[in-house]
């Protein structure tokens, strides 16, 4: 299932001096603070994190701000040896008018970097949201004649929010950097020559503003199967280029059961794809998001595919794997039903079966050396359709598709 079909219908540890807006019980002030980065030395070695999802109120807990519930939160993600975070920010919320960025909700976002850090949780930083679980969050000076990627008003809102973001993550330890946004191409769909050009020009900025971080672009799969929004080519090129996987989305389950290679493989299948862009098979990966969204899997059997899945991934030399999501959703909320149980930990904080399949894998691999494949990948598909890429992942795995 087309998940955009759904829901439409470098690398230095060294440290640098910079100004940052401080959050304090009595407001904000200016401080120098010497910020290293976070670890991006461990590119090449195996982290395991998650997509955070607030068990109280989800992310709509940034307009209604308590920490008790989020520390409770941020002490079962470390009890489960996760070392990273992606935190998703909601476009909006952070910037209401083109001109304007809340400084709440800035020093809301230091504080929550300010308890990841206590826990020894990194941060990658999701800016333009955008599209979050199938939910749109555009900000009122985006009409729908403006162009995300080409509109030069739209642009100085943007550059204007990653300036004032980056005041605040620079002071930080433990901020890997940004992604440019959740799926973007799921919210904003536009020609790869606009789109690539535009997160190049993004990409400067963001280098500029945060030096010295790790900067991604986290699509969804479309854009490694089908010519839309960026090229392969263009997501390859980056140091760390990001993979999306899940198996119900993709329409892995046109191939076999969810148990089989194109589901349990898939991880492994797309980050060779996209080294096959990169003709590189030594690049690193990062299995961004991954979970298999398949809802009438059981906890045991979705324990089951997240060891087969990871280990798969870690044999075809994937670096960094971050579980989508750490926390159920609440159902008070409406949501798509198969948002609602796809956490490691339930909403009012059980560690699911799931759960404790990734805490043993983050305690038997974290921190060790990313071994990658000694072979080349395959050239990439002649078209570029989700069917060839299907074709060519399933030739990969050597899987002959049943029925």
């Amino acid at each position: 299932m087309n998940r955009r079909h759904f829901i439409s219908t470098s690398l230095s540890a060294a440290g640098y001096l910079v100004a940052r807006r401080g959050a304090t019980a009595e407001g904000t002030r200016d401080v120098a603070v010497n910020a290293p980065v976070a670890a991006p030395d461990r590119v090449n070695m195996h982290r395991f994190g998650v997509n955070y999802t607030p068990s109280h109120n989800w992310w709509f807990c940034w307009n209604d701000w308590l920490t008790d519930p989020i520390e409770r939160d941020l002490d079962a993600i470390a009890a489960l040896e996760a070392d990273h975070m992606r935190i998703l920010l909601i476009w909006p919320y952070f910037q209401p008018n083109a001109t304007w960025v809340s400084e709440a909700h800035l020093d809301r976002l230091s504080q929550l970097l300010t308890l990841m850090e206590a826990r020894k949780l990194d941060a990658v930083v999701t800016v333009f949201t955008g599209q979050l679980s199938g939910q749109y969050f555009l900000p009122p000076f985006h009409t729908e004649r403006s162009g995300f990627y080409t509109d030069s008003d739209v642009w100085k809102a943007q550059e204007l929010f990653v300036r004032e973001l980056a005041q605040t993550t620079n002071a930080h330890t433990n901020v890997i950097g940004f992604d440019l946004g959740n799926e973007l191409d799921t919210c904003w769909q536009t020609k790869p020559a606009k789109g690539d050009a535009w997160m190049t020009k993004m990409f400067a900025l963001m280098d500029e503003a945060a030096p010295r971080r790790l900067h991604v672009n986290g699509v969804d799969q479309q854009p490694w199967f089908e010519r839309t929004t960026f090229s392969p080519e263009a997501l390859a090129g980056r140091p760390l280029p990001v993979i999306h996987c899940y198996p119900w989305w993709t329409g892995a389950l046109k191939y076999g059961g969810p148990m089989d290679p194109p589901s349990t493989r898939l991880v492994a299948a797309m980050a060779t794809l996209a080294r096959a862009y990169m003709r590189d098979n030594k690049c690193p990966v990062w299995a961004e998001e991954f979970n298999t969204c398949i809802a009438s899997l059981t906890e045991a059997q979705q324990a089951e595919w997240l060891q087969t899945a990871v280990l798969a991934a870690k044999d075809a030399g994937v670096n960094w794997f971050t579980y989508w999501d750490s926390h159920d959703l609440d159902r008070k909320f409406a949501f798509n039903p198969v948002e609602y149980t796809l956490g490691l930990l339930t909403n009012d904080g059980r560690v699911k079966e799931q759960g404790k399949m990734f805490r043993e894998l983050a305690r038997a691999y974290s921190g060790k050396p990313v071994a990658f494949p000694k072979e080349a990948p395959p050239e990439p598909p002649a078209e570029r359709t989700t069917e060839a890429a299907w074709q060519w992942m399933l030739e990969w795995m050597g899987w002959k598709a049943k029925g």
